[in-house]
């Protein structure tokens, strides 16, 4: 899968690896039932929800994604912890190079796996990549029922008031 991507983004959205229906169709988050496109809507990244094949709108807003592991699995559970482990080495060289102001993993687990961090709980990270901030948000597919579209919502929204706090009222 291609990243999208661009030197100095505000938010760089990173999966864990692409999905099978991902890798076929060649768009990021494609799979149906994948929560992510709904969620970066309803967080208040975009003004709709954008479909998969549009995924390169986003960088036109200051985003972009790409992936901690580049090969493609049924199940992120294939990955191995040296898969994730290198990835997150090659994570963290895309990261200084391109230098978003926020790295968002989407994955607790393979954010955990990627940077050795095993207690690292959703949210702001105390560590950050050079001057890029981290932070964690849950697995969108349609498989982590641990986390509901309205959890999903507030947890990419509290992300988009730390990229740009909303203005005070008048």
């Amino acid at each position: 899968m291609p990243d999208v991507i661009a030197p100095d983004l505000l938010v760089l959205f990173c999966g864990i690896n692409p999905g099978l229906y991902t890798a076929a169709v060649g768009h990021n988050f494609a799979r149906p039932g994948n929560r992510f496109w709904p969620a970066l809507h309803a967080g208040g990244f975009t003004d709709r929800v954008l479909s998969p094949s549009e995924e390169r709108e986003l960088l036109k807003l200051g985003y972009g994604i790409t992936n901690v592991v580049e090969r493609a699995t049924a199940s992120a559970d294939e990955l191995s912890p040296e898969e994730l482990a290198a990835g997150g080495v090659r994570l963290a060289a895309k990261v200084r190079q391109y230098r978003p102001r926020f790295l968002a993993v989407l994955g607790i687990g393979a954010y955990r796996s990627a940077f050795g961090r095993p207690h690292a709980a959703p949210g702001p990270q105390p560590e950050t990549l050079g001057a890029t901030r981290l932070w964690v948000l849950p697995n969108p597919s349609g498989l982590n029922a641990s986390y509901q579209p309205q959890k999903l919502a507030e947890m990419f929204r509290a992300l988009r008031y730390a990229v740009a706090p909303a203005p005070a009222p008048p």
